[in-house]
């Protein structure tokens, strides 16, 4: 096929200016593999007059990327835009009415309206798609959709935000606290404008929603997502875990169980000598599992320039080619509404109390946790002040109901001082 696949990119920030580069640069490249040229027919973007270290001189200009969306010479949609509601939204939906399929890097969007859009598109028989917004550089919604779709996946795990793994590892290396090299990311600007985005692991949990789809066939739902940060976790426990042989991550976790499907984004201790643990700075790690195919990991930089301009060139290419698949892998009216569960498969958990140092106060501590059938595989006493005693304990498997209520247990016994710390121990 000659007749060249016409896009309108929403959205000219880093990504945006990447995949400029890309169509600019490797013209003839992306002509063979695609089957037909690509050309960019119009953008839009806030500034108009902004310095983004591409020549833009040959394209129509919008300021409305709605009206980018529906102008006759656009054949494809890129939105790079971001934003769950929006202009983001308004475009994709006006494009998908106007007989146009969509790339897109936007996670919130499709975290939240995924469901919504993948049935519109299907309808209109336009394709979605969305390779750049799920750990950046690495094809990891590819390889489920289409390298592993004969297994039954069994689990998804993986860390899924660059910037809180840049973080954490800083933490640990530099022996800084969590405040000190928070304030170092802002700078650097690796974080959102929002940051408790990143910090709060609401970015990498609709990251996870995602994947959990089309791993699962369920309906894309972001609310059931358990969200916890990484603000909570100290420099203290940092070095705590890494004498015990682990790592501190901000972990991704979506399995099914007996209760239904669960998904969680959490910081968990992995071991040290596990590809998860041996991860480090702000590159992102996708391990999945499937029945027929056992564990696969996937490595890779999770954001920046080239590598999510790379994923978005992929999806537009496939369009060019003539490859059609459903956004979530499947048509979407198939997807199934999943019943959450929380945190329901048995796990070793990581605790440490701060115990007042007097006779009988460990004792007490055993009780509680025996009551609530927590049984202590490790314990470590560190060395403490006049008044108190730091206990570390790693425990058998046991399921989060039970550490909570060993937890709660703690307040009765009158000799925990402030709250106890505890971090799941995740099986890689």
């Amino acid at each position: 096929m000659t007749t060249p696949l016409r896009l309108g990119i929403a959205g000219l920030g880093t990504v945006g200016a990447g995949v400029v580069k890309i169509v600019q640069s490797h013209a003839g490249l992306l002509a063979r593999r695609g089957g037909r040229p690509l050309v960019i027919s119009a953008v839009s973007a806030r500034s108009r007059g902004k310095d983004r270290g591409v020549d833009l001189s040959d394209y129509a200009w919008e300021d409305d990327p709605v009206a980018l969306a529906r102008r006759d010479d656009v054949d494809v949609l890129v939105e790079l835009m971001g934003g769950s509601d929006g202009p983001a939204k308004a475009a994709t939906e006006a494009a998908l009415a106007t007989g146009k399929d969509v790339v897109t890097a936007n996670k919130a969007m499709l975290a939240i309206h995924g469901q919504a859009l993948a049935e519109t598109a299907e309808a209109a028989g336009r394709v979605i798609r969305f390779e750049a917004a799920v750990a950046g550089g690495i094809p990891v919604v590819k390889a489920l959709t289409e390298g592993l779709a004969g297994n039954r996946i069994d689990r998804i795990m993986g860390v899924m935000n660059g910037t809180c793994n840049y973080i954490l590892t800083r933490m640990e290396r530099e022996g800084l606290p969590y405040e000190t090299v928070f304030e170092e990311a802002q700078a650097l600007g690796y974080l959102e404008a929002d940051p408790t985005l990143d910090v709060g692991g609401i970015d990498a949990g609709h990251k996870l929603a995602l994947l959990t789809a089309i791993g699962f066939g369920a309906r894309v739902d972001f609310d059931a997502v358990e969200l916890e940060g990484i603000e909570r976790i100290s420099i203290v426990d940092i070095r705590y875990a890494a004498d015990m042989g682990f790592r501190i991550k901000l972990l991704g976790v979506a399995q099914t169980t007996g209760r239904g499907l669960e998904q969680r984004m959490s910081p968990c201790l992995v071991p040290a000598n596990s590809p998860l643990g041996q991860l480090e700075g702000a590159t992102n790690m996708v391990v999945l599992e499937g029945d027929a195919v056992g564990q696969i990991v996937l490595r890779g930089a999770g954001a920046g320039e080239g590598p999510t301009a790379s994923a978005v060139m992929s999806d537009i290419l496939d369009i060019a080619r003539g490859f059609r698949v459903p956004p979530f892998g499947q048509p979407a009216a198939g997807l199934e509404t999943a019943r959450p569960a929380r945190a329901t498969v048995a796990a070793p958990y990581y605790l440490r109390i701060e115990l007042q140092d007097k006779p009988g106060a460990m004792a007490k501590v055993a009780a509680v946790l025996g009551e609530a059938g927590v049984s202590i595989d490790r314990m470590r006493q560190t060395r403490h002040s006049e008044t108190t005693a730091p206990v570390l304990f790693v425990t058998h498997k046991t399921t989060s109901d039970a550490l909570d209520q060993a937890l709660k247990g703690f307040a009765a016994t009158g000799v925990v001082v402030g709250e106890p710390v505890s971090i799941r121990i995740e099986d890689v």
